[in-house]
């Protein structure tokens, strides 16, 4: 996708939930920023016959936030107020991207070749971008040798001399990338570009953690890992959330170092949130994204609407949730109300629904040791493709698998119609055209929904295919 296209798409991660302030909280840093800023670049071999745009981030989107006048061939980016504090591109008509950082200081240039950025990159004014193409350079020229030396370690069998060789030679690459980040941190605390570069830093594996036979303790180690990830992000510093490097961290936490069950990913997000509870725009960013990651209809997460759940009732509240109104809080909380009925874990709520004949029907009474719940509507696509699996899956268990079928948001003419066109007559079929019989009780945010419940009668599964019911089944027997 073209650069001007995505950017003029973007779209903030709140605005399904909230309004939020432009304005924000900002750090001391962002508070001290030039008055009038003045940022000069310069590209040897970029077109210039078009805008040359300034680009800001926020997460993983981008967006236009200026355009240079040009003084000759240099591109320059002012306005009256300070641009807030981040990462930024000069982004130029034949798709030449200049990457810098906006720190404080706000008055510098940027002088380079088209051909080699980083290596050419020559800074005057900014020590933040300073180190940045410091940095760069070292580790576009140590990346080839780290690589090597990887290949060549893979391709020697263990216990040589050649593959000790090689491991010793991969080991002091790795330290010498190691000893220079160090050095950074250390001598450059408060500058932005080290602690943006230092919030991007993986926590090491804890070699201490091992099991009574003194090999790794793998599940502490990973534990461990999870806990110590976010320990190099100074969340004090609200313009790390204008790099990509929090999103980054973010995305990697909830969806690779977080097991895929709602409780871990309950687990993780308290963990989390409890860290920024009292930085504001942390925690505005970090509810917002996990919420919205798991709203119903946005996940595969078996019971993803237990995440959702959690979410809006812990931290959408009025005490927390400043950056949203009164009524959008308690719309939210509502729905979220509505879902909590029917979470995976928690008992079948027992329902009394009039069948074909009229007569009341009740949930509870089916005799059936595991029991589907459908809801369906006789006009939906999926409903139609998925019933007559349903119905030959639910035949194919000779009673062990009963069906409490629920007609929804429909007519009683199409119900019976579909009840007989689809073979469904041996089974339970109810219709309540007030919908007031289920509801906050099964709750539904597309059709079909598949609900199953155990001999107990507990939700097992939810938001099933008609495929994916004997396996859960299985292991509801284990």
């Amino acid at each position: 996708m073209p650069v001007q296209t995505k950017l003029l798409g973007f779209l903030f991660l709140t605005l399904l939930l909230i309004a939020c302030s432009n304005s924000g909280a900002q750090s001391s840093a962002d508070a001290n920023a030039s008055a009038q800023p003045e940022i000069r670049v310069k590209v040897e071999g970029a077109s210039i016959t078009g805008d040359v745009l300034l680009v800001a981030s926020i997460g993983d989107q981008q967006f236009i936030q200026d355009t240079a006048t040009m003084e000759g061939d240099v591109a320059v980016f002012s306005r009256a107020e300070p641009y807030s504090r981040g990462v930024y591109l000069a982004y130029y008509p034949d798709k030449t991207a200049v990457q810098f950082m906006m720190d404080g200081d706000q008055e510098f240039s940027l002088t380079t070749k088209k051909d080699d950025i980083p290596n050419s990159m020559a800074v005057d004014g900014s020590r933040a971008n300073e180190l940045f193409y410091d940095t760069r350079r070292f580790e576009v020229n140590l990346q080839p040798q780290i690589k090597a030396a990887n290949q060549k370690l893979n391709g020697l069998a263990a216990n040589t001399p050649e593959r000790e060789a090689a491991q010793k030679e991969l080991d002091e690459l790795l330290a010498r990338r190691k000893q220079y980040l160090e050095e950074l941190f250390a001598n450059n605390q408060d500058n932005f570009y080290a602690r943006f570069k230092r919030a991007g830093q993986n926590p090491e594996i804890r070699k201490d953690l091992t099991l009574p036979d003194g090999s790794p303790d793998n599940e502490a180690q990973v534990a461990a890992y999870r806990k110590d990830f976010w320990s190099n992000v100074d969340f004090n510093d609200t313009a790390l959330l204008r790099t990509p490097v929090v999103f980054n961290k973010l995305k990697r936490y909830m969806e690779e170092l977080t097991p895929r069950n709602a409780d871990a990913v309950k687990e993780s997000a308290d963990d989390l949130l409890q860290r920024v509870i009292d930085k504001p725009e942390y925690l505005r960013y970090f509810a917002n994204w996990i919420t919205l990651k798991y709203e119903p209809g946005k996940t595969n997460l078996m019971d993803g609407e237990a995440v959702y759940v959690h979410m809006i009732q812990n931290y959408f509240t009025p005490e927390l949730a400043f950056w949203s109104d009164s009524m959008t809080i308690y719309g939210l909380q509502q729905r979220a109300g509505e879902m909590a009925q029917s979470l995976k874990g928690q008992p079948g709520p027992n329902i009394t629904v009039n069948d074909i004949n009229g007569n009341p029907r009740t949930l509870y009474d089916e005799q059936a040791p595991y029991l589907i719940v459908y809801l369906y509507n006789p006009t939906c696509e999926h409903c139609i493709e998925q019933t007559p699996k349903v119905r030959d899956f639910v035949k194919s268990r000779n009673g062990e698998v009963g069906l409490y079928a629920i007609a929804i948001d429909t007519e009683e003419k199409a119900w019976k119609k579909f009840v007989q066109e689809y073979g469904m007559s041996e089974f339970t079929n109810v219709y309540d055209p007030t919908n007031r019989a289920i509801y906050k009780t099964y709750y539904v945010d597309h059709t079909p929904e598949l609900y199953l419940l155990n001999p107990d009668r507990e939700i097992i599964g939810k938001n099933l295919k008609a495929g994916q019911v004997a396996e859960v089944i299985a292991r509801d027997k284990e």
